[in-house]
């Protein structure tokens, strides 16, 4: 006879062990902050690279966008953790996961910059340059501030889709959030209550940006 997977001494054992998911969720909050980071980096540069005047600068961001948009983020944070020992370069655990997502994200944040920096009429180029602007001072001053409302809307929702990327993580070993509830749930057996928490807590790490999201898309003026 089948068991009920919800059970109340499955719960308790969890309640037990709530450390566990604790500090899976601490790992995965510090993952999640470095790895935005390296994506806002990344994506402001190859962003700006995407409409440089210069051919190839601009073949630089297709290179990379093309190449982290269509292959899978598992296969690339599969390669960082075991081809990368082989070319002689060790990483620990947790700045592979911070590279993975990093790396993977950067490349759609990179496509908003461009979109949001594309978006702003052409006569706003050319009036700052014809007032002696540098290219970079044209886009620090006149272009970015006012592209701005358009790119953070899809940059908040690179962000929530990020921290649910972590999840992929539990493919590697390390302390990050679904590895550990895949290990604890595996050696108890005890799936429903552990999955059903876990969702719950990557729900808590994504709802508030979500929310964020619907105010910068009512200060942008975008229709729902």
């Amino acid at each position: 006879m089948a068991t009920n997977p919800f059970a109340e001494y499955k719960w308790l054992a969890l309640l037990s062990d709530w450390r566990v998911f604790a500090e899976g969720l601490k790992v995965t909050l510090e993952v999640a902050i470095v790895a935005l980071l390296i994506s806002l980096a990344l994506g402001i540069l190859f962003g700006i690279a995407g409409v440089f005047p210069n051919r190839n600068v601009r073949r630089l961001n297709r290179i990379y966008v093309e190449f982290f948009q269509n292959t899978p983020l598992v296969i690339q944070v599969i390669f960082l953790y075991h081809a990368l020992p082989h070319l002689k370069i060790m990483l620990p655990v947790f700045l592979i996961g911070c590279l993975g997502i990093g790396l993977y994200t950067g490349a759609y944040m990179s496509e908003a910059v461009r979109s949001g920096i594309l978006a702003i009429p052409r006569g706003q180029s050319e009036a700052g340059i014809s007032q002696g602007f540098t290219y970079f001072q044209t886009m620090r001053y006149i272009i970015l501030p006012q592209a701005k409302r358009i790119i953070l809307p899809n940059i908040a929702n690179q962000s929530v889709s990020l921290i649910k990327n972590t999840s992929v993580l539990a493919m590697i070993a390390g302390g990050y959030l679904m590895y550990r509830a895949d290990s604890w749930s595996g050696m108890n057996m005890y799936y429903g209550p552990t999955y059903l928490v876990t969702g719950l807590l990557y729900w808590l790490m994504c709802f508030p940006l979500t929310k964020y999201i619907k105010h910068l898309e009512k200060t942008a003026g975008v229709k729902p």
